[in-house]
């Protein structure tokens, strides 16, 4: 059986490991899932501000993109020998002329005597379509040409390719002028950026386009990091904080102190991925917590049905030996009387009495069994009746006053104040104070006292009190102790014949009767049962005058 037990264990053990197992597996792909969709959506907004980026740096480069075309030893001997400007190169520059995001074009030879402020440049003009010479540019230019030139002077050397384009931030783009036959620099071509139309009618557009719908989940920002400046936005009702950002985009090769910022807001694909996430681990969960208390449940009620089939079987052998018991001595005693063999009128007496007392104990123990059996088909019997508490437990005490003086008790009796009245059925009042005495009788040794006493505490309810000074309860049975075939197993309990029948019939009965039944108890130092019932007769106590005695009641049907 221990044997059993322990393996019932260990499956029960395995279940829930793997009942959380498979649970921990499933929540890690939920969240693995969870995190796949995030990063995937935050890599598509990531990959969307690239774009972006990209189609800016196309944007700039899209009107000089055939400049690398041009014959440049045939530029550079026009340069050096201070002769006209080839044709074809004029015509491009009259093409990147009319793009409104440049305000001005420079063009400077390989010297850039105007790098340092102070020389001349050539300036395209658009309506003669010609480089014409001037001494006054604006700094960017020569800030532009300047650095341009000292870039190359670096590069030059291993550079293979006939143009390379530099930014001086988002203020010019210059372009060198290569002829990579010889690595040498031909001239330098300077782009005024006009910033005020690269932000309100490109940029801004741009962005608006690209993540102003509320289906973007994102905001960006145009932000200048030298100057903590937020140059546009695509949603002005969120302030930009640093903390906010979520996504940093440069541009590349280009527009080196401005920057793309993005915080990620209110993304459907990723509130849903959310919502899903935490719906499935809710059902998860509740369906887990039933499943584990299923199973918990479904183990202790087998274990309480294997120890009911326990305490049946002991049950079924304890009243086999008690009823073969009292047969043996009625039928001893018969067979003595049967064959003549007892002429002695006080052994025949004597006789009798045994058969008497055994038959009343046989009875009593045939009883109880039906009265269990009762209470399990809801067949119990109930005639109730208005009942004088006082008067009916006097009348019950007094017929048990013997009984109890034969095992050495003393009896106290505490009535009610004023005879409360309860609606019950008069006899299943007795079998509960026989049950509870009988206990208290068997599981007193040392103090045997019993005392019984009415109280009311309120007008509504009346308390019967069947208090002992016996073995006691334990704390941990006292939640059980009303439970069929329940015994406390204590050395006390061991000694004392009973089959955990008694309290059950108690509590069955007090409920029929409309009251429940309440515990206290100390081990080793007595018990108190409590039945509580509705009172079926009110009363009131008169107090005119302060002096009357409390003798004087009014009853008043409920």
């Amino acid at each position: 059986m221990a044997n059993y037990l322990t393996f019932r264990w260990i499956l029960l053990g395995i279940g829930l490991t793997s009942i959380v197992s498979l649970t921990g597996m499933n929540v890690y792909s939920l969240y693995s899932l969870h995190v796949s969709t995030v990063s995937n959506s935050i890599e598509n907004q990531k990959n969307q501000l690239s774009e972006v980026s990209e189609q800016v740096r196309s944007r700039f480069r899209t009107p000089v993109k055939n400049i690398w075309k041009l014959n440049m030893e045939h530029i550079q001997f026009s340069v050096e020998n201070d002769e006209d400007t080839p044709d074809e190169f004029l015509e491009m520059l009259g093409i990147a002329a009319v793009d409104p995001i440049f305000t001005e074009i420079y063009f400077s030879g390989p010297d850039c005597n105007a790098c340092d402020g102070d020389g001349r440049l050539q300036r395209f003009n658009p309506v003669t379509n010609q480089l014409e010479w001037v001494n006054e540019y604006p700094d960017i230019a020569s800030d532009g040409l300047y650095m341009a030139r000292i870039r190359m002077l670096a590069l030059i050397d291993n550079y293979r390719w006939k143009t390379r384009v530099l930014f001086d931030t988002h203020r010019s783009m210059t372009i060198a002028l290569i002829n990579p036959g010889d690595h040498t620099i031909v001239g330098y071509l300077n782009f005024v950026i006009k910033t005020d139309f690269l932000i309100n009618n490109y940029l801004g557009p741009l962005l608006s386009n690209a993540f102003a719908d509320e289906k973007s989940g994102i905001n960006v920002w145009l932000y200048d990091w030298t100057k903590d400046e937020v140059l546009y936005a695509t949603d002005l009702t969120q302030e930009y904080e640093r903390s906010n950002v979520d996504i940093i985009q440069q541009f590349p090769d280009l527009l080196d102190d401005w920057n793309l910022k993005a915080s990620v807001n209110h993304n459907p694909a990723l509130a849903s991925s959310r919502s899903s996430f935490y719906t499935s681990l809710s059902v998860m969960g509740a369906t887990v917590l039933f499943l584990i208390g299923a199973m918990v449940f479904m183990f202790i009620t087998a274990q309480r049905e294997r120890n009911l089939a326990i305490s049946q079987a002991g049950f079924l052998a304890n009243v086999t030996h008690e009823l073969k018991t009292p047969l043996s001595v009625m039928q001893a005693a018969g067979e003595n009387l049967a064959d003549g063999r007892v002429n002695n009128k006080k052994r025949l007496i004597s006789y009798g009495e045994h058969i008497f007392s055994e038959a009343v104990r046989l009875r009593q123990m045939i009883d109880k069994m039906l009265d269990v059996a009762k209470a399990d088909a809801g067949k119990l019997v109930q005639n109730a009746e208005p009942l004088h508490l006082n008067k009916t437990l006097q009348s019950y005490l007094d017929s048990h006053a013997s009984y109890l003086e034969q095992k050495g008790f003393t009896l106290q009796f505490v009535p009610g104040e004023s005879d409360p009245v309860i609606f019950a059925d008069e006899d299943n009042l007795k079998t509960i104070l026989t049950n509870l005495i009988e206990n208290a009788v068997k599981y007193s040794s040392d103090e045997k006292l019993l005392k019984i006493s009415v109280n009311q505490n309120d007008i509504n309810h009346i308390r019967i009190d069947i208090e002992d000074k016996g073995a006691g309860i334990p704390r941990k049975d006292q939640k059980r102790i009303f439970e069929k075939f329940y015994r406390v197993e204590d050395t006390l309990t061991a000694k004392t014949k009973g089959h955990g029948l008694g309290l059950s019939i108690v509590r069955n009965l007090t409920i029929l009767n409309g009251g429940k039944i309440t515990l206290k108890s100390t081990h080793c130092k007595g018990s108190t049962f409590s039945l509580h019932f509705p009172v079926h007769i009110k009363h009131e106590i008169s107090t005119k005058n302060d002096k009357r005695d409390r003798t004087a009641a009014e009853y008043i049907t409920k």
